[in-house]
């Protein structure tokens, strides 16, 4: 039987748990950094849905059941780590919900228009010292300000590009910040 995440832990085979397990720790950052919230949660789940299934087979061989102590000692300090660490884990994501402050999205038609959004990001920018984010940064920015997703990418596209990629920053351009004026002084 299959879960929402494919093949349930338990049913894969001592192989195809440790390779699932060796890429959900490889993916692990990418969904942090880039995943949405959904699949951020979803990534968490499955795996420590992997994890617990692996400490399950194997505690012999995490720090969890290092020790040695008759097995069902053993499997009982597992079972209480594995509670523990569910429990830290949920009490974390509930504070961190209760913590978030969500950016309102834009119900103004004046904010649905591209050129609002443009000029709301780039005053982001302009507001900045050496007119420099992050790209992470630009990216949640720009969907605090505007519903399209390519915000960002259309502004390098811009005939002269109003932005320019440095590394991992991105900085506003003259032509950008001229631009930024034009708009500001109508």
């Amino acid at each position: 039987m299959a879960d929402e995440y494919g093949v349930l832990a338990t049913q894969l085979t001592n192989d195809e748990l440790e390779r699932q397990g060796v890429q959900a720790h490889a993916t692990r950052h990418w969904a942090f950094l880039h995943g949405t919230a959904e699949q951020f949660r979803t990534h968490t789940q499955r795996m420590l849905e992997l994890e617990q299934e692996y400490l399950r087979r194997h505690p012999q061989r995490t720090w969890q059941g290092s020790g040695r102590t008759e097995p069902e000692t053993a499997a009982s300090i597992v079972r209480d780590a594995r509670i523990r660490d569910l429990v830290r884990t949920l009490s974390t994501e509930v504070l961190s919900l209760l913590d978030e402050r969500i950016p309102p999205r834009p119900t103004d038609p004046e904010a649905r228009d591209e050129p609002v959004a443009q000029a709301r990001l780039l005053a982001a920018f302009a507001a900045t010292p050496g007119g420099s984010l992050h790209k992470l940064e630009a990216h949640q920015i720009a969907r605090s300000v505007a519903p399209n997703a390519r915000l960002v990418a259309s502004m390098y596209k811009h005939d002269p590009p109003l932005l320019r990629a440095d590394g991992d920053q991105r900085v506003i351009t003259d032509a950008g910040r001229a631009w930024l004026f034009e708009r500001g002084s109508r």
